[in-house]
């Protein structure tokens, strides 16, 4: 058990090739949000400051939108999760920072504890118990869980999907969007479907 600052990590694949989301495609600012839970206020703000800042396609100028990976709205979540319960932003960067270099299998495997001044990262429930038993741990963010929570919420969303020379691909048949969800791209979609 360790304090999040001094963990090494690689960056790994975020889904394996039976996956239905590639690593070229990515959910805009808008729908990022609803997978998140967060307001699109939120999602700009920390964009800007490099909280979280998309892994796909960062905005350019104006008119352009960002492009946020599964991965990226994972960890939105976990941010949001650790502001509802006071962790100070400079522990949150760190925290996010680590995130970054894990590769995608052991994000399931972590627990993020905190006792409101360090986030700590266990692995195993031993160390869980063992920063529950020191009087360290007051809150416990099981990352595997949140992934399975942001993964129901994107799985009827509409995804974007990237070109070689990373703008928008055309996709070849995109989902409807839910009732509600306001996404420019699938009402562009459904505009040309219906005049083609």
């Amino acid at each position: 058990m360790s304090a999040v600052p001094a963990l090494p990590g690689t960056q790994g694949v975020l889904f394996t090739p039976e996956d239905a989301i590639g690593d070229d495609q990515g959910f805009r600012g808008p729908i990022a949000c609803r997978g998140a839970g967060i307001t699109y206020r939120q999602l700009d703000y920390w964009a800007r400051t490099g909280l979280v800042e998309p892994s796909l396609r960062s905005a350019t100028g104006s008119g352009t939108q960002r492009l946020y990976s599964f991965r990226d709205v994972l960890v939105l979540k976990v941010v949001k999760r650790l502001l509802e319960t006071g962790v100070t932003l400079q522990q949150i960067r760190v925290a996010v920072a680590t995130l970054r270099e894990r590769g995608v299998e052991d994000l399931a495997q972590i627990t993020l504890m905190s006792d409101g001044a360090t986030v700590y990262e266990c692995t195993s429930d031993d160390e869980v118990i063992d920063l529950l038993q020191g009087g360290q741990g007051v809150f416990g963010i099981a990352v595997g869980r949140v992934w399975r929570e942001v993964e129901g919420d994107l799985a009827h969303l509409p995804t974007e999907r990237l070109g070689e020379d990373g703008d928008p691909a055309e996709a070849p048949e995109a989902p409807e969007a839910p009732a509600g969800v306001t996404d420019e791209l699938s009402a562009r979609r459904r505009a040309r479907r219906k005049t083609g």
